[in-house]
């Protein structure tokens, strides 16, 4: 290092002396001979000296550049196979590089992280003391440990629809005790955040560390293939029981509202709202939930007042959020609590109700006719995609027979 400061410095000081030699070109021309004999010996000692400075300079680059990259991958692969989660996190606790063990706790798919919060993994308590944990190592306050809680811990019944965060499954243990260090690369300004996670269990001397096993993927009953197609078959049942029930169901839109969300509740989701569009607002129809209170609560809440349910209805958005990180995406309650928050959602789904496939589009049916959310809680599972595109389906289904039941 110090020999390339020196020999900055003297290239610095031969520009110098070389902007001085330009500007003897407004010189008597009997003066300009000596500028002359400057700028030959200037010459000289860029061929004799820095020249030869440079290459020496450049082939120790190459060198050294050869050297670190094979010991930064050598690096790499060891952090990759630890048997430990290790993740890298910058000063918003976003993930910069996270090995397999990492993505086999929080069960997610390898390069899914990358770039998204970390937070997002973990229940709503959590997220805001990693967050200001993450920051405070970050600033270089010093290495500290603290314990936190998955989103979605435990195996899911087979009974149910079988739906999982990511590739891996997501160990028994709930509570994580996670250990933050900073760590300082040439290429950032300020320090990064390296944790690590162990789940801790609660044995009969108190909660310890669990052994670095428990982030092993759970052993499938069944091969991939044979999962995927029995999820497939879940959701056709559900999308054909949902249609057999808006069928039969007669009378007002209401009525329509309430067998839909029937349907959805309980077996899809642990939330279900339904909002409909009236002639000057949105209207909350139905709301079937697990706790009367926050049902009642959410009964109360003005639909229009909700980010999500508002583009939904408005605009024909479509929202699915597998790990739903902002508490103020469904509004708050009259208490001022975060909805997401006090219902402890960890998942959710917000659909407009729309007859059309492409809600918005030159040349169709009009607006969308409400707003279809889903909720899984903390303790569910998260919903994917293959989930969405039937949620979407069946709230297509119900758009037709609201439709329907108002023209009769």
């Amino acid at each position: 290092m110090t020999g390339v400061e020196d020999f900055g410095s003297e290239l610095s000081d031969f520009r110098r002396r070389v902007d001085e030699l330009h500007a003897a070109r407004s010189l008597p021309e009997a003066e300009r001979l000596l500028s002359l004999d400057a700028a030959l010996f200037e010459l000289r000692h860029v061929a004799q000296v820095l020249w030869p400075r440079l290459e020496e300079l450049t082939a120790a680059g190459r060198r050294f550049g050869h050297d670190d990259g094979h010991e930064q991958r050598l690096l790499r692969a060891l952090v990759h196979h630890l048997p430990v989660a290790v993740v890298l996190l910058d000063k918003d606790a976003v993930v910069r590089r996270m090995n397999a063990a990492a993505t086999r706790l929080f069960g997610l798919r390898a390069g899914y992280a990358s770039g998204r919060s970390l937070t997002g993994s973990l229940t709503h308590e959590s997220r805001p003391l990693l967050r200001t944990q993450v920051a405070a190592v970050a600033r270089d306050e010093g290495a500290r440990s603290l314990r936190v809680h998955l989103l979605h811990p435990g195996e899911t019944d087979d009974s149910a629809l079988d739906v999982h965060g990511g590739a891996g499954g997501v160990p028994s243990g709930t509570t994580l005790r996670v250990t933050l260090t900073p760590l300082r690369t040439p290429q950032d300004a300020r320090s990064v955040v390296l944790c690590v996670f162990q789940p801790v269990l609660n044995g009969p001397s108190g909660p310890a560390a669990a052994d670095v096993a428990a982030v092993e993927p759970r052993p499938s009953a069944a091969p991939p293939a044979l999962e995927e197609i029995s999820r497939h078959a879940q959701l056709l049942d559900l999308v054909d029981d949902m249609a057999a029930a808006l069928l039969s169901a007669e009378g007002s839109r209401r009525a329509v509202a309430e067998r839909a969300a029937s349907v959805l509740y309980e077996r899809f989701a642990d939330w279900v709202i339904v909002d409909l569009a009236g002639e000057d607002a949105l209207h909350r129809e139905v709301v079937l939930g697990p706790d009367e209170e926050i049902r009642e609560a959410l009964l109360r809440q003005d639909p229009s007042s909700v980010p999500l349910v508002r583009e939904a209805a408005g605009q024909g958005t479509r929202t699915l959020q597998a790990r739903a990180e902002d508490a103020g995406a469904f509004g708050w309650d009259s208490t001022g609590s975060a909805v997401l928050v006090r219902a402890g959602v960890g998942s959710l789904v917000c659909l407009p109700l729309s007859r059309e496939r492409h809600p918005g589009t030159p040349g169709g049916p009009g607006p969308a006719l409400g707003a279809l959310t889903c909720f899984r809680t903390d303790r569910g599972r998260v919903f994917e995609l293959a989930e969405a595109g039937a949620a979407e389906r069946m709230a297509r289904h119900i758009a037709l027979a609201l439709y329907a039941s108002s023209t009769m």
